[in-house]
C-alpha cells in the first residue's frame, strides 16, 4: 500500500510516497510558476523514485496525486520534469491542466 503526503516547502512543495514496509520514499517536487488565466501554476521539476522501490508504479501514483490536486484546487501544471511531461502526453484528458 502506498500513502502519498503533500508538504509545502517555501513557495513550492513536495509529494512524498511512503510504501508500507519500506524506508525508501519516492518524491515529486514542484515550485511556483507564473499565473496563467488567473490560476496558480505549479511547475513539476523532479520525480525521483529510488531503485529499491522502482517498478511498482510509484512515480505514476505521484503524478496522479498532483493531477488530482490540480483538479480539486483549480491550479495548472507546467510539466518540466520529463516523466511528468511523458504522463501528460499519455493522458490527453489532462490537457486542460497543462500550463
Amino acid at each position: 500500500m502506498t500513502t502519498i503526503t503533500h508538504h509545502v516547502i517555501g513557495q513550492g512543495g513536495k509529494y512524498v510516497a511512503h510504501l508500507e514496509g519500506e524506508t525508501a520514499q519516492g518524491t515529486l517536487e514542484w515550485e511556483p510558476g507564473a499565473e496563467q488565466d488567473g490560476k496558480e501554476v505549479r511547475v513539476a521539476t523532479h520525480t525521483i523514485v529510488p531503485k529499491e522501490i522502482g517498478g511498482r508504479g510509484v512515480a505514476a501514483e505521484l503524478v496522479a496525486r498532483l493531477v488530482g490536486d490540480a483538479r480539486d484546487h483549480d491550479f495548472k501544471i507546467d510539466p518540466r520534469c520529463s516523466y511528468v511531461e511523458k504522463k501528460f502526453d499519455e493522458n490527453p484528458d489532462w490537457s486542460d491542466l497543462r500550463a
